[in-house]
């Protein structure tokens, strides 16, 4: 636990000034995190099957260029995405019939390291793109996630009895999931209309937040299925007493994802 709480503190003593200065700090700061995070989904390939260093390598690069690249991408150029696309699917799939190699690379390893590879690139863009709007829209979504995680948490641990997805996460139930959607969407709610716009419709901020604190526990839940799928614990052990990127930012990730397909409408 000693453990754990240090890292914590050194996690917000890093993370809290950079979220704040925004910027291109937080966006080298966010490729860095997408680069480790793609680090730890491919490590867990290796279980299966390692992939070849110089396919693993293009993709930390392709994902840092497109958090970097993304945001005006995501503006209006959907010439240039097309493109990034285009050429992104070539240099994953060309490969697979040179090599001709099922024990070394084929194509399902082409699609999982595609599949990764665009799902943290938009991801993680999506990140920059929220904090370029408007920090505290970040904050909003970051607020519904550790609200929704921490509640889920405790009223699960005391009134928690029946379980919910026990496959995926034996721990989670629904008395824990109803508890942290009620306390993340009330966090939520209170943040949106205290920081950023009291004159919100709040029919459509209660809707919005309850959403998003609903899809957060399904992040959570995709990424524990696919821990269970390779039989690990936690994606890495890059944060002591944590896990990996993907343990802490599991829920947040979806969270993000979905309040940039509706940035606009509240």
């Amino acid at each position: 636990m000693k453990k754990r709480i240090i890292s914590a503190i050194v996690m917000c003593i890093i993370v809290i000034p950079v979220l704040l200065i925004g910027g291109l700090p937080f966006k080298i700061f966010t490729m860095i995190i997408g680069v480790a995070s793609l680090y730890e989904l491919l490590h867990l390939r290796k279980k299966s099957k390692e992939i070849p260093l110089p396919i693993r390598l293009i993709s930390y690069i392709l994902l840092a260029v497109f958090i970097y690249l993304g945001t005006n991408i995501y503006s209006s150029n959907y010439d240039i995405i097309y493109k990034i696309l285009i050429a992104i699917f070539l240099i994953y799939f060309i490969p697979v019939v040179f090599i001709n190699n099922n024990d070394k690379y084929n194509i399902s390893d082409a699609l999982y390291v595609l599949g990764m590879t665009i799902f943290l690139s938009i991801a993680y863009n999506s990140f920059v793109m929220i904090s370029n709007n408007d920090i505290s829209y970040l904050l909003y979504v970051i607020v519904i996630t550790v609200g929704t995680d921490v509640f889920a948490y405790f009223t699960g641990y005391f009134v928690g009895e029946n379980k919910m997805c026990e496959k995926i996460s034996p721990k989670k139930t629904w008395e824990g999931a109803v508890g942290g959607t009620l306390i993340g969407t009330v966090l939520g709610v209170i943040f949106y209309s205290f920081i950023i716009n009291s004159d919100i419709n709040m029919v459509l901020l209660v809707g919005s937040t309850l959403l998003l604190s609903i899809i957060g526990q399904i992040g959570d839940l995709f990424f524990s299925s696919i821990k269970r799928y390779y039989s690990v614990k936690d994606f890495s052990k890059l944060i002591p007493g944590h896990g990996g990127i993907l343990d802490r930012l599991d829920s947040l990730i979806f969270v993000v994802l979905a309040f940039a397909l509706f940035i606009n409408i509240l």
